[in-house]
């Protein structure tokens, strides 16, 4: 780039080792299943499970250890309510105080999430606590800070933060390699060891392929960023002199596309009247329901495939390393959502601007969420047929559902409410379904009691609750009716001013 600025290798040197950084450590948690198998084969819990008469297939008699398999299901609830729920505070911290302070407490919280694991024992299995829950809050905050390296790319940022993403649900398949590894003699000490090691590569990353506070949007002449430009650079302090008074500054830009705006928020737009609105609630439940059955899923696959598998560890070994090799296809997934979004765009037609053209978004967005819904349906109906064939085909819908999810989640909230809150709704979203997946735990506590460790009839009620995803797209049709009528008795122009704003982007 011209004038000093970040050239090609650097930004492409960002793009490249911050993937690698959300495909290999960001979101390990989710896959669980891997690990609680050397978990289980290691001791942990082990003295909950309590002598049974129940034969295995080659009838010798198994321990009921339902007690062990609730509290790792205990454990991963834990980890995964911190993974939402911290969402709304970090992302404070990040906006307040910029990249670097927030990398360096992912970093700090990362690496101490992997030592505890690293210094456990059967003993002190307890400390896989507070050690899931760091790994997990670290893990997104380190996403967090990821996600803007998009606006280094210009018209292909939503395309990169959609893959970044999807490397960070492919990142549960290194709890596979540590299963793989673990069954090759490799220690889990040995491993968690080296992952708290890389911390030194994380920190490296910071310092010289990351900004100091945010990487604008958009990029102002020359931006460059990482150790040899500590702050601002000249060209920044010379691009901010010469902007137009009243005007935002690109660090004062979201991360999402910014819609038309006018001087100042218009009645009815404020951040309490977003969080207020019908389509905000039920976006909210959308995301919360299927969240809790992807959570669930996750947290109870081993005892679920033990309860299929009649005991036999290997057929119990087979399918977790299939479920855990389906994980890595969530970063080809992701992107797919982003076709649907974004289909009203292609064509010979230009995307209309100004109001029309934030409806034309709200609209095309009904089919994601609808298709969205409808491949957790499709998920949770596999998941209820207690056959094993079944769950091959369960295990591709799973990540297919989860791909779609956390993509559609953050497309629609920059979609349908003002770019300025942004961050605090998608924050906030992410805390408000964190409390409902806390339901996982009763849940495992419901199948290991009443139910006699059969989760057919859980599962079923799963489905009837999955059913109500599908109420959010219908609020959205028809608030895409109700502003289109607005704009109709306005006698709006099909092409709105670049600055102006109409009360037909305001949610209700």
């Amino acid at each position: 780039m011209a004038g000093g600025g970040a050239g090609v290798a650097k930004r492409l040197g960002t793009l490249l080792s911050g993937l690698l950084e959300c495909g290999a450590f960001c979101g390990v948690i989710f896959g669980w299943a891997s690990l609680v198998f050397v978990l289980k084969d290691l001791g942990y819990f082990e003295d909950l499970c309590q002598p049974t008469a129940t034969p295995s297939p080659n009838r010798t008699l198994l321990p009921d250890c339902s007690w062990q398999d609730e509290q790792f299901s205990l454990v991963f609830t834990i980890g995964s309510f911190m993974n939402n729920f911290v969402t709304f505070p970090m992302g404070f911290i990040f906006d307040r105080f910029g990249t670097t302070v927030a990398r360096l407490i992912a970093i700090s919280l990362y690496t101490g999430g992997t030592l505890l694991v690293a210094f456990s024992t059967p003993e002190l299995a307890v400390l896989l606590f507070p050690a899931m829950s760091m790994l997990s809050v670290g893990g997104i905050l380190l996403l967090l800070t990821n996600m803007q390296v998009g606006n280094l790319f210009g018209k292909y940022r939503s395309i990169i933060i959609t893959l970044y993403n999807g490397a960070f649900d492919s990142s549960s398949a290194i709890f596979l390699i540590i299963k793989v590894l673990y069954e090759h003699g490799l220690s889990l000490r040995a491993m968690f060891l080296f992952m708290a090691a890389c911390s030194a590569w994380h920190l490296l990353r910071t310092l010289f392929l990351m900004p100091r506070t945010h990487i604008p949007y958009p990029l102002p002449p020359a931006y460059d960023y990482g150790l040899r430009c500590p702050g601002r650079s000249q060209s920044y302090r010379t691009y901010e002199e010469k902007r137009p008074p009243g005007e935002a500054g690109p660090e004062e830009t979201p991360l999402e596309p910014s819609a038309p705006r006018g001087d100042g928020d218009p009645p009815g737009v404020s951040f309490r009247a977003c969080v207020c609105s019908r389509v905000f609630a039920w976006h909210v439940a959308w995301l919360s329901v299927m969240q809790l059955r992807h959570y669930l899923f996750i947290g109870t696959l081993n005892p679920l495939l033990d309860h299929l598998a009649r005991g036999d560890s290997h057929l119990v070994s087979t399918y977790t390393n299939a479920f855990a090799f389906t994980q890595l296809c969530g970063v080809l997934c992701a992107p797919w959502n982003g076709l649907i979004l974004d289909r009203h765009k292609r064509g010979k037609t230009p995307r209309p601007e100004g109001a029309l053209g934030a409806l034309a978004d709200l609209r095309a967005s009904v089919l994601s969420l609808v298709v969205t819904a409808t491949l957790c349906v499709l998920f949770s109906v596999c998941a209820a047929v207690p056959m094993l064939p079944v769950q091959f085909a369960t295990f591709v819908l799973q990540v297919l559902s989860r791909s779609f999810l956390y993509g559609g989640n953050a497309a629609f909230l920059a979609i349908a409410f003002p770019p300025q809150h942004f961050g605090k709704l998608y924050g906030l979203a992410m805390a408000l379904s964190a409390l409902v997946a806390l339901l996982q735990y009763p849940c495992v506590a419901l199948v290991r009691g009443p139910l006699g460790g059969d989760p057919f009839y859980m599962n079923l009620g799963l489905i009837a609750v999955v059913l109500v995803a599908f109420i959010s797209p219908v609020v959205v049709a028809c608030e895409c009716r109700r502003r289109a009528k607005e704009l109709g008795a306005a006698g709006t122009p099909l092409t709105a001013p670049p600055g102006a704003e109409t009360p037909a982007e305001m949610p209700q």
